[in-house]
């Protein structure tokens, strides 16, 4: 990832609903986008939920609500095999493969078969801190989202981080995590290898619940670099989020939000992406560099558009300038019009008539 630039994931995630040409053709829509990754998911559905566990209201109202979470879920995974052809494809494509897992051994799979980039921490596993500590020590950047969380359970998060940093076995307890935690050279670690995405975990997230100003207490509280996984409905917030300083995006999208599946409905279609691409990149441009001086294209115009020292009425010459005799125009040469005041009672140098320019 850059430092200078934005960078975009486009989350696919489980809106292949199980077809592989459709996981083929997210790969050419985020990459036809200028994204500068597609993210999957890995999961065995069997590790990840229990037979009776329920799903989350929104998956519900998107999918059958009376299959569980499990059964939903397998009919979502993303084939091993599937794996090689997509990195394979995205490399074609110019565009970063990308999958998060949510189990150990699909984390196993992906750092030793794969070679990740880097890790997204899904906002779910922010707290499974036997898995987060797994996530770290692959030794691989770490993108990890906030969504549902409080403060101290990020802070927790990081501890977690930290300690897999410096420590090659498990923390016996989470006493031993913390006091790691105590050691500024374990903290320092995070700095440039963990970005913190603030999140909402609902789909759509409402305009109220957003809070983009989490984003901004993420960085101060932990002084990490910071981004915005967004789960609202079009183009707007992520591209706020960029304004107010988010170095990362991730946004999901799908080819079509009418297909079944319970991602879909919430995210944007190929031509939305595109343009949230286009968007952050204009905006990347518009940030400048910072520094407050006249650029190449407004010279003519400061030259046209500010005035100068000008004579309000006749003046003979020789005599005892007042603040009447004086006024300002725009006259493209001259006094600058702040030198009129200390014109007053100066005595003139030749004879002027109204609107000459004082002192030429």
């Amino acid at each position: 990832m850059s430092r200078d630039a934005v960078y975009i994931i486009a989350e696919a995630g489980v809106n292949h609903n199980g077809q592989r040409d459709l996981a083929f053709a997210l790969v050419d829509a985020a990459a036809d986008a200028g994204a500068d990754a597609v993210k999957f998911q890995t999961f065995d559905a069997a590790k990840l939920a229990s037979k009776t566990v329920g799903k989350a209201e929104y998956q519900k109202k998107t999918t059958d609500a009376i299959e569980s979470q499990r059964e939903m879920l397998k009919k979502l995974e993303l084939p091993r095999a599937w794996h090689f052809e997509l990195q394979a494809h995205c490399r074609q494509r110019g565009v970063e493969f990308i999958s998060t897992a949510f189990d150990s051994d699909s984390l196993h799979f992906l750092a030793s078969e794969l070679d990740m980039p880097f890790f997204k921490v899904p906002s779910g596993e922010l707290t499974n801190a036997p898995l987060l500590w797994q996530f770290a020590r692959t030794g691989k950047p770490l993108v990890i989202s906030t969504g549902m969380a409080t403060l101290s359970e990020v802070e927790q998060g990081l501890a977690v981080v930290a300690h897999a940093l410096a420590n090659e076995s498990e923390p016996r307890d989470m006493d031993e995590v913390w006091r790691g935690w105590s050691d500024p050279r374990q903290r320092q670690r995070l700095e440039g290898h963990v970005t913190l995405l603030h999140c909402t975990s609902q789909y759509p997230t409402p305009l109220g619940e957003v809070n983009l100003r989490a984003m901004d207490r993420l960085a101060a509280a932990f002084g990490l670099a910071v981004g915005y996984s967004d789960h609202t409905q079009g183009i707007l917030i992520p591209v706020a989020a960029v304004a107010r300083g988010a170095r990362l995006i991730e946004k999901h999208f799908t080819l079509d939000r009418n297909l079944p599946g319970p991602d879909h409905a919430a995210s944007l279609e190929p031509g939305e992406l595109k343009q949230m691409v286009a968007d952050v990149r204009s905006l990347e441009i518009a940030f400048g560099d910072g520094c407050k001086a006249p650029h190449a294209s407004e010279w003519n115009t400061r030259k046209a558009a500010r005035q100068q020292v000008v004579a309000a009425r006749d003046i003979a010459a020789g005599a005892v300038l007042t603040r009447d005799d004086l006024t300002t125009a725009r006259s493209g040469q001259g006094l600058p019009a702040s030198e009129l005041w200390s014109l007053v009672g100066s005595r003139s140098a030749r004879a002027y008539c109204r609107g000459d320019l004082i002192g030429t």
